[in-house]
Formats: C-alpha cells, sequence, structure tokens
C-alpha cells in the first residue's frame, strides 16, 4: 500500500453505525443549539395539538370523530404521565409492577377527600391546596408498600404489587369513608379565569386541561431525565441488570429500589389529581386492575427504558382505542375489540422487536447480547 492510500484511509470517515441512522442519532450528533431549537419545536407544535382539526386533509385522518378532540388530548396527556412513571420502576430500575393504578387512584382520592362537599371531613379545600398532599401521600404510599417487599424479586414483587391494587380498590369499595360507587362529586377544577370572568378550566373545554397535562408532562420529563443521568440513574441500571452484582459493588439496592418506588408512585399520584380535576366525579369503578395491565403495555410497545419510548407508548393505548371508537367492522365496533388489539400487537412486538418500538440503546445491546448467548453454535 502506497503512503497516498495510507493517507486516504487514515482520513476516511468511521462507518456510520445502525443507531446514528435513526432520528435519535442524527439528533444527538447536532449542535446544542440545534438540539434545543428541534425539541421547543416539537413542544409548540404538541401545543398546537387542539387546532390540528382545522388543517386540510390531515386534520379530519387525526381528530376523532366519536369523542370531543380536547377530551381525548387530555386523556392522551395522562396516560402518558402514567407511562413516564411507570418507566422508572418498570424501565429504569427494572422492577415489575403490576399495581400502578393504587397510586393513581391514591392521589385522586386525597383530592377528592380533601376537596369534595361529598367527603365526610368537610374540609372543601381548594383544587391547587390539595396538589401537593396528593403528591405527598401518593409518594409516601410508594415508600410503605415498598419498604417491605422490595426484598422480593421477579413474579414476587409483581404478585403482591397487583395485591396492593386490589387491596386500594376493595378498600374504596366497602369503605364507607370512600362511598364505594356512589363516589365524591363537586370535586372542584383547576383555579383561573379568562378576562372575560369565565372559567379557564370547566366541563364546556377540555382543550385547557391538555395544556395543563402537557407543561406537566415536560417538567417530569426533565426531572425523570436528569435523574436518569445522576448516580440514582446509575444505580438504578446496575440493579436492573444483576441486582447481585451491585450489591457487591456497594450498591444500596434497598434504597434505590425505594427512590424508584416513590418516583413512580408520586408521578402516578400526580395523574390521578390532575383525573379527579377534570372529571369533577369519581368513584370505585374508576380504578380497575386492567388500567395498570394498560399502561405496562404502552411502556412494553413503546420501548422500556427509554422516556421517549414511553411517551409513543402513553399515547398509543389511549389514542388508538379513541380512534377506533365509532368505526364498524362487520357490525361490530372496533372500540370494543381494543384489548384483543394490544394483546395482538404485544405478541407481534415480542416476536419481531422485544425491545419496543423507540428502545433504549443499552436495552437493545442487552437484548441483542442475550440473543447471541442463547443463539445455537
Amino acid at each position: 500500500m502506497t503512503a497516498v492510500e495510507n493517507h486516504q484511509t487514515a482520513q476516511a470517515p468511521p462507518p456510520v453505525k445502525a443507531t446514528d441512522r435513526t432520528v435519535r442519532g442524527w439528533l444527538g450528533r447536532q449542535p446544542l443549539p440545534v438540539r434545543i431549537l428541534v425539541i421547543v419545536g416539537f413542544a409548540i407544535l404538541a401545543y398546537l395539538l387542539p387546532y390540528v382539526g382545522d388543517v386540510p386533509v390531515l386534520g379530519p385522518q387525526v381528530v376523532t370523530q366519536a369523542n370531543d378532540w380536547g377530551s381525548v388530548l387530555f386523556e392522551i396527556s395522562y396516560f402518558v404521565l402514567l407511562a413516564i412513571g411507570l418507566n422508572v420502576v418498570v424501565g429504569f430500575a427494572g422492577l415489575l409492577d403490576l399495581g400502578y393504578v393504587g397510586f393513581f387512584a391514591v392521589g385522586a382520592y386525597t383530592v377528592a377527600l380533601l376537596t369534595s362537599p361529598d367527603s365526610n371531613f368537610g374540609l372543601k379545600w381548594v383544587w391547587l391546596a390539595s396538589v401537593p398532599v396528593a403528591i405527598a401521600v401518593a409518594m409516601f404510599s410508594g415508600l410503605i408498600l415498598g419498604w417491605p417487599t422490595l426484598r422480593l424479586r421477579g413474579d414476587y414483587l409483581a404478585i403482591v404489587t397487583l395485591g396492593f391494587a386490589e387491596i386500594i380498590r376493595i378498600f374504596a369499595d366497602s369503605a364507607p369513608l370512600l362511598r364505594g360507587d356512589r363516589g365524591f362529586g363537586s370535586i372542584p377544577h383547576p383555579p383561573g379565569n379568562n378576562p372575560d370572568g369565565t372559567a379557564i378550566f370547566s366541563v364546556r373545554d377540555a382543550t385547557p386541561y391538555y395544556w395543563l397535562g402537557l407543561s406537566i408532562i415536560i417538567l417530569v420529563i426533565l426531572a425523570v431525565r436528569n435523574l436518569d443521568r445522576s448516580r440514582v440513574g446509575r444505580s438504578w441500571l446496575a440493579i436492573r441488570e444483576d441486582e447481585e452484582a451491585a450489591e457487591i459493588m456497594g450498591v444500596r439496592t434497598i434504597k434505590f429500589k425505594l427512590w424508584a418506588f416513590a418516583i413512580g408512585a408520586c408521578v402516578a399520584g400526580l395523574g390521578g389529581v390532575m383525573f379527579a380535576g377534570y372529571q369533577g366525579f369519581m368513584n370505585s369503578s374508576t380504578f380497575v386492575l386492567q388500567f395498570s395491565i394498560l399502561v405496562l403495555a404502552g411502556v412494553v410497545m413503546g420501548g422500556s427504558g427509554n422516556i421517549a419510548g414511553a411517551i409513543l407508548g402513553g399515547v398509543l393505548i389511549a389514542y388508538v382505542p379513541e380512534r377506533l371508537r365509532g368505526i364498524e367492522v362487520f357490525g361490530q365496533d372496533l372500540f370494543q375489540w381494543r384489548f384483543l388489539m394490544f394483546g395482538v400487537i404485544i405478541i407481534l412486538i415480542m416476536i419481531f422487536r422485544p425491545q419496543g418500538v423507540i428502545p433504549s440503546r443499552r436495552r437493545a445491546m442487552e437484548l441483542k447480547d442475550r440473543a447471541k448467548e442463547v443463539a445455537p453454535e
């Protein structure tokens, strides 16, 4: 090889990896100002989603026809919030939680007990004053559940968390304090008035609730992302990959698993706060087991361990059923078959893309390494 050929070989750019060909890979190679502009642009588009129906051709294909579009967007917002919170527990720390709806119920019931005139407490707080109390109670419930159970692993932990959700549901159904199916009415909405004196948050328009939910989601994403990149996130990663090895290396596994459960419960409680403030009424039939399974399905479909994947999963589990509502095939409303369709989709994803639609790089590498280990020689 000549000197010229050696020089050309040295100057040749490195091969582009498959992960770098994705949108995330392209964004990661851009300067910081470009990345900020792209992220801000996506956030602005998200805030403009209530008006997508006015866009010719595209609007009618996106907007749901059977339900109010603003209400669907708000439902998407709290499902995305729940998926981000559950992703902390399942995706970052590797803890299988089947009772996530229990924390959602704790946040919603705390708001109802503090604000509703139907409550035996008779406090009648405003919605905003109940928010920090509800978040604190939800976080405390996560610590209460986590302290005696996080020494369990795998299926045993899943069974205990499932039992926690059922205890909450049965207690809400039978305890006079929580009023069972009668529930709580007249739960106040978030505060705020328009210039003409009308309330910003009311049952007439769900768009302000969506904007509130989107703002909360952005704040939660920033907090969770910073945690993931901190010592706490590295400890979660070590626990998820090999808990015994993490303990040997000095990671206080119980402490950081409690961190994961408490943060996940806090986010779920915040989702319950938003839900109660929007509905104005809630009872025990709202918080069923299928709710937890649906959120977990969204995390798995989108990509466990990745915030973008959790967002996508939350959007899918909330938007797709509403988009199918009112569409009939052979005289059957497709909305009634939504759980079957999600089951089929999850099976297909587990077969063809087990890491999820938008996986974390590390999770994709872990699955690739395991596939090599079990592959026949």
